[in-house]
């Protein structure tokens, strides 16, 4: 018997779907680009720089994404998926590497990379659902957007003038993002219910937090490279180890904890696992920026712990830990169906850090927001929620 009679292309649907070894070595190529944004931020803490650099996340997280959804559906280990994933993750290299100039002479690289990974995908799944598949008219709609979008990231990529690329941009960003929300209509399709997206919940809940574990794992690589590349390490810059490490931790047990168990089971349970997945996807791009902009941070601190701090150094410092916690709000939201006391509590403490930042300096207003997530971590572990149903839970 063949490999490809003896692996099936469809997943199947008998029991939890597991994570392959081919989608964990496709993550890898994640976590480079994941580096990427982390340093092209370091390198430009403009507001123009941000808002670049998010543009930039939004396109590596659409693209891990809509991938993500995919392998839900087809077995990676089938060869022509796992051929698929292997050219998607050479596209995404490209892409990666093209970010730190995507503003400026690599614009049409990431574009084009990026555009092709979308669009090649969708074709790939179109051409092996030939027949009366019932996911076909829902990868036709989704075809039809994403081509929508790529002529956009192209348009993007050719224009002169960076106000055009930026416009052009986001609104292809915005056709990728928004168009899940109306069930990818299109004209002469129609749309598709969330309840045609017959997902694995307890797979696409898994893929989230290996994506979480992946941006954790470039927190801890920027402060140890940021510690090791240190000119003359001394107490103030061993501090600045200790408290990055202990903000990392922190940010692990606020979301892995118990939250992540619940939130598989929070899908896993659902009616229409399709729907809370798409919410898993909006909650988690912001969550994961968080952690993306908290290693930026913790560079800034490892490299520089008494330098005073800035407005550009208070956004990052204290952007990071207030974009994960917000994040986490809607998560548990979805998931216990109410808003953590302490995790709004928090923001609010960290709202108050904002101005008292500037009369300090950066390790002071490090130790401080990891004293505030560690303080969540601490309240949650001995107050824990507990779901009653998908969507019900006691608050704390």
């Amino acid at each position: 018997m063949s490999i490809t009679a003896a692996t099936p292309f469809l997943r199947d649907r008998h029991g939890h779907a597991k994570v392959t070894n081919e989608e964990l070595f496709f993550d890898l190529i994640y976590a480079f680009a994941v580096t990427q944004l982390s340093h092209r931020l370091l390198g430009d803490l403009s507001a123009m720089g941000a808002i670049e650099t998010l543009l930039l996340w939004f396109a590596v997280w659409l693209g891990w994404q809509y991938t993500a959804w995919v392998t839900n559906w087809f077995n990676p280990e089938h060869p022509a998926m796992r051929i698929m994933i292997f050219c998607a993750m050479l596209l995404v290299l490209l892409m990666a590497s093209a970010i730190p100039q995507a503003f400026g002479g690599g614009g049409l690289v990431f574009a084009a990379c990026y555009a092709a990974i979308q669009i090649g995908r969708s074709a790939f799944v179109l051409y092996r659902l030939r027949g009366d598949s019932v996911l076909r008219p829902n990868f036709k709609r989704i075809f039809g957007w994403l081509c929508i979008s790529g002529l956009l990231w192209i348009a993007g990529g050719l224009a002169a003038r960076h106000d055009a690329r930026l416009a052009l941009w986001a609104a292809a960003v915005a056709c990728e993002y928004f168009s899940p929300m109306t069930g990818f209509w299109l004209p002469g399709l129609g749309r598709s219910a969330s309840s045609d997206w017959t997902i694995d919940g307890h797979h696409l809940a898994e893929r989230c937090q290996l994506f979480v574990i992946v941006a954790l794992g470039e927190s801890i690589l920027a402060t140890g490279a940021g510690f090791s590349g240190a000119e003359h390490p001394g107490i103030a810059t061993l501090v600045a180890l200790l408290v990055a490490f202990a903000g990392s931790v922190a940010l692990w047990w606020i979301y892995f904890d118990t939250s992540s168990r619940d939130g598989t089971d929070a899908i896993v349970e659902s009616d229409e696992p399709g729907r809370i997945g798409a919410q898993f996807h909006y909650v988690h791009v912001t969550l994961i920026a968080g952690i993306i902009v908290a290693a930026v941070a913790d560079e800034l601190v490892i490299h520089h712990p008494a330098e005073h701090v800035d407005l550009a150094a208070a956004c990052v410092l204290i952007g990071g830990p207030l974009l994960y916690l917000a994040g986490n709000v809607a998560y548990k939201k979805i998931v216990y169906g109410g808003f953590a006391l302490s995790h709004l509590v928090a923001v609010a403490l960290l709202v108050v850090l904002f101005p008292i930042a500037f009369v300090t300096d950066r390790l002071m207003v490090s130790g401080s927001t990891s004293a505030i997530l560690i303080v969540v971590a601490v309240w949650q572990s001995r107050h824990p929620r507990r779901r009653a149903g998908a969507h019900k839970s006691a608050a704390h």
